[in-house]
């Protein structure tokens, strides 16, 4: 069985749409979100749809969240991110706001974990960057894999019987007695100085994790951007994959 696992798509028409055609092409039969459907880019409904419309098993990231309860205090986010909530709120249907609100934080898929953010307080939305950080998610993993976002950049961390790691990955072989927790990175606004949509496939099969990195049509979605409204920064960071 092979997954494609996706994260962070931000609103992001243009790079859900690639990755959507490269999974298929490379054989993907499970669809699988890490949250943050929507927020930063011009197109939140239009994800959602195409969410739903696939049935892809999603967990909620902080964005869902803000977007879909409109009694959440704005003040920890930083004043693009909360004109981004605002407009995006606009945008949607009740059945589309009563969906996002309705996301678990943690779902089990077949014999690996999702989150957004982290697995020992999945609804704080601390961030995993470090080795440390991820000690205190391997607390509370139960399966082999687990497969998260929010921080924008793909880095996996390791725990095993004598040593734990963190390291930037293309491809990560799956070792029978050690436990994964694998960031994959963001179709729709990358961090990592890299401007291409990331996103994962995991075969079961053959027990093989693999980063994809692919070129979209960033102009297109700046457009969308600007026309919109949105702030500036929201269109220039995508050029610069920070």
């Amino acid at each position: 069985m092979k997954y494609a696992i996706l994260s962070d798509i931000h609103g992001n028409l243009e790079a859900l749409e690639t990755v959507l055609a490269h999974a298929k092409k490379n054989g993907c039969e499970k669809y699988v979100c890490g949250g943050d459907v929507v927020g930063y880019n011009a197109n939140p409904s239009e994800c959602i749809a195409i969410v739903q419309e696939m049935d892809m098993p999603c967990v909620k990231g902080n964005h869902d969240e803000y977007v879909a309860d409109e009694n959440m205090d704005l003040a920890t986010f930083n004043p693009v991110a909360a004109a981004a909530v605002e407009w995006t709120r606009k945008q949607l249907s009740e059945d589309q706001l009563k969906w996002l609100n309705q996301l678990r934080y943690l779902r089990l898929i077949d014999s690996f974990s999702i989150v957004h953010a982290t697995m020992d307080g999945p609804r704080n939305w601390g961030y995993v960057q470090t080795r440390m950080d991820a000690a205190a998610s391997f607390t509370y993993q139960t399966t082999s894999i687990c497969f998260h976002g929010h921080t924008h950049v793909p880095i996996a961390f390791t725990e095993g019987l004598d040593v734990s790691d963190a390291f930037l990955y293309e491809t990560v072989k799956v070792e029978k007695n050690k436990r994964y927790f694998v960031n994959v990175g963001s179709v729709g606004q990358p961090r990592d100085g890299d401007s291409r949509a990331a996103y994962v496939i995991y075969d079961a099969k053959e027990a093989i994790i693999t980063l994809y990195r692919l070129e979209y049509d960033i102009r297109k979605t700046q457009e969308k951007i600007r026309a919109a409204g949105l702030p500036e920064r929201l269109a220039d960071r995508l050029s610069l994959g920070k």
